[in-house]
């Protein structure tokens, strides 16, 4: 009774390896549910890979990856002054820190990278407060530049990215290093030329962890198959079967993220009609599952339980024995898997 993911391992480890070599000084991200593998996986595949630095979302993800990886935990969440303390490994911890405030607020000798604000407007220091930042009782490590993934203004990332650390420089404070995320490895040779004393490190999580989609699957176990002909009722909501077929009860609920969405951004004309057909056929009781059997897509039956859903089958389909696994199709930032098979 379990939700999968499978892993081609050997595949997934060379996409990684790759990757490693077109960034030069990668910094890999292991935080929430960790891409669906769990962070303490990911951190210690980081340390197979032999990186000096894991970054994590938070200070109590640190403290749970510190013994599954040997190097520097980089938090991203920006230091807050006054938020709760968590007991990190001594030494081996650098914050992020957004606010001058909070540069002040931290003990002398931590370990900080500043982020400095980009054209995501998300957080990090204006250029303006560069020049009085109180870092002296600090060890910089270097700056972080948070930059968007799509410019439709034509803006060049990297003419962003090269004014930003001329006037880091201008302010006296060190470039040696600055950490950077959503820049390709073409613009990053391109800052590199641009700025030979400044090493610039990607911090990279989905394409590193995800971006070999060949070399995962997910699956879900059937766990009961139950004929029901057109117009039968059946379910919490006593629906009517639309047609003859059989109701399929399969792992996978609302507890692992089945049938949930995140918010997403929607280009062009196709995609938003594909979203008003779905929203139509929500409002009739009619929504696509991300289950598939024998290649077709199934409906769910009614709304996902908390660890199972229902799904029904039409009658042409061969129905699934109880034990088999349907394909499944989900986003692995939000799905929390059973278990991780390798293979």
């Amino acid at each position: 009774m379990t939700l999968t993911m499978y892993v081609d391992t050997g595949r997934w480890r060379a996409h990684q390896r790759g990757l490693l070599a077109e960034f030069a000084g990668l910094v890999p991200v292991a935080k929430g549910n960790g891409y669906g593998f769990g962070n303490a996986r990911l951190a210690a595949e980081a340390a197979r890979l032999g990186v000096p630095m894991l970054a994590v979302g938070t200070t109590d993800e640190a403290a749970a990856v510190a013994g599954d990886f040997p190097g520097d935990l980089l938090v991203l969440t920006p230091y807050r002054a006054g938020e709760p303390e968590v007991e990190l490994p001594a030494g081996r911890v650098v914050r992020t820190v957004a606010h001058a405030e909070a540069l002040a607020a931290l003990p002398a000798g931590s370990r900080v990278v500043i982020e400095c604000m980009t054209s995501m407007r998300r957080h990090g220091v204006a250029v303006g407060e560069l020049p009085g930042l109180p870092v002296r009782h600090l060890t910089v490590e270097g700056f972080a530049l948070h930059l968007p993934l799509d410019r439709p203004d034509g803006s060049d990332p990297v003419d962003e990215v090269d004014r930003l650390v001329r006037a880091i420089g201008e302010a006296g404070l060190p470039t040696g290093t600055v950490y950077l995320s959503h820049l390709s490895a073409k613009d990053g040779l391109r800052l590199a030329e641009r700025h030979p004393g400044t090493g610039f490190r990607s911090r990279i999580g989905t394409r590193l962890w995800l971006g070999e989609v060949e070399a995962l699957s997910s699956r879900a176990t059937v766990l009961d198959v139950t004929p029901v002909a057109r117009g039968e009722r059946y379910g919490y909501r006593q629906h009517k079967a639309p047609a003859e077929g059989h109701l399929l009860v399969a792992t996978g609920g609302t507890a692992h993220g089945v049938g949930l969405e995140a918010p997403k951004y929607v280009h062009g004309v196709l995609p938003r009609a594909k979203g008003l057909a779905r929203a139509g056929l929500a409002t009739v009781n009619r929504t696509l599952s991300p289950y598939s059997w024998q290649g077709k897509q199934l409906w769910f039956a009614e709304p996902p339980h908390m660890q199972v859903s229902i799904l029904f089958l039409p009658g042409e389909l061969k129905p699934p024995a109880i034990g088999d696994e349907l394909t499944l199709t989900v986003r692995h930032t939000t799905t929390h898997f059973d278990r991780v098979v390798e293979r």
